[in-house]
């Protein structure tokens, strides 16, 4: 009876680490590289909403969308988008208990979509490959040394993996060799039900842009019919797959139509409109956070300097300092 008793009793308690476990969501943010060091200040905000994981963004840069050298790791850019500064930024905010995903990311002159990256010649191909994988690969032994708990492998480039599928398959292969912690890809959010990969990495990562609604206040009602386009097929997606649904960024900018083209950045869309950015983010939330099969994901975009970021009168993407930030603040804690 006794054994009776105490096996009962095992498979109980690793039952219940299993719901534990399985319940926990990744409460990140995409926490915006600076000029600067950081240090507790820069962080406690982010304590205070709750977020458990932070994105940290070192930067390649290319000159246009053809050409096929990445610049990466230069006295020229900003501390943390370059290797020192992406190590400083993990071991401040590691003190914290905040854990990492670190996902570099390309920037092509005069902010052009990179998903448009596209070379002229079989031998730019080759040289743009070899390129990124000295991008792509330094930042992966970079995340093995730091212990990131998540290693992002690319960032909304559909037209680079269209093109040279095989390319990013053995990618995959040589970035396990040295980085062994979990692996996603951030797709766009038109992008991850072709993208080749899926079975070589941990979670589909998603840049969750997904257009939900054209009203220029969209209401939550709205915005959930909006989200009945696309839900059942991601859920469904990730049980074809067996994987967790990651959103490696998602957000909606306070400003009029913010649920039309949600990916839009465009600086003359400045028609401040805060009741915009929450109703949509409300049912993100409501929609996704309770799903089995949804691991979490990264609030686009989280400054450092929390005081001056955001406002009231601010368009932008970033929570900080609207009444948004006290919704992410409510989801973030349960």
């Amino acid at each position: 009876m006794k054994i009776i008793f105490k096996t009962a009793l095992f498979f109980l308690l690793c039952s219940c680490a299993m719901a534990t476990h399985k319940t926990e969501k990744i409460h990140g943010v995409s926490f915006v590289a600076s000029r600067d060091t950081i240090n507790s200040s820069h962080i406690k905000p982010l304590l205070n909403i709750h977020a458990n994981y932070a994105a940290l963004m070192p930067f390649g840069f290319i000159r246009e969308l053809n050409h096929p050298e990445i610049m990466f790791n230069t006295d020229r850019q900003w501390f943390g988008e370059t290797k020192v500064g992406v190590k400083q930024y993990v071991e401040s905010l590691k003190q914290h208990h905040i854990k990492i995903m670190i996902k570099p990311q390309i920037w092509v002159s005069r902010g052009n979509f990179t998903g448009g990256i596209k070379m002229a010649s079989e031998a730019d191909w080759k040289v743009l490959e070899n390129s990124y994988t000295n991008f792509i690969v330094l930042y992966a032994q970079l995340a093995q040394e730091l212990h990131a708990d998540i290693f992002c492998i690319g960032t909304e480039l559909e037209g680079f993996i269209d093109n040279r599928p095989e390319y990013w398959k053995q990618l995959i292969v040589e970035i396990k060799k040295v980085y062994k912690g979990k692996l996603t890809y951030a797709a766009n959010w038109n992008e991850y039900d072709r993208t080749p990969f899926w079975e070589q990495l941990d979670y589909i990562g998603i840049d969750a842009y997904f257009p939900v609604s054209d009203e220029k206040t969209p209401t939550v009602e709205a915005c959930r019919n909006g989200w009945l386009h696309y839900k059942p097929h991601i859920k469904a997606f990730s049980e074809t797959y067996k994987k967790p649904i990651l959103f490696t960024e998602y957000g909606y900018r306070s400003v009029d139509f913010a649920g039309k083209e949600p990916w839009k950045s465009d600086r003359n869309m400045n028609a401040v409109n805060l009741e915009a950015q929450t109703n949509a983010m409300q049912v993100l939330f409501e929609e996704f956070w309770n799903e089995d099969w949804f691991a979490g994901g990264f609030l686009w975009k989280w400054f450092h300097n929390h005081k001056e970021a955001g406002g009231a009168n601010d368009s932008r993407f970033t929570p900080q300092n609207k009444p948004v930030e006290a919704l992410v603040k409510a989801h973030y804690a349960n």
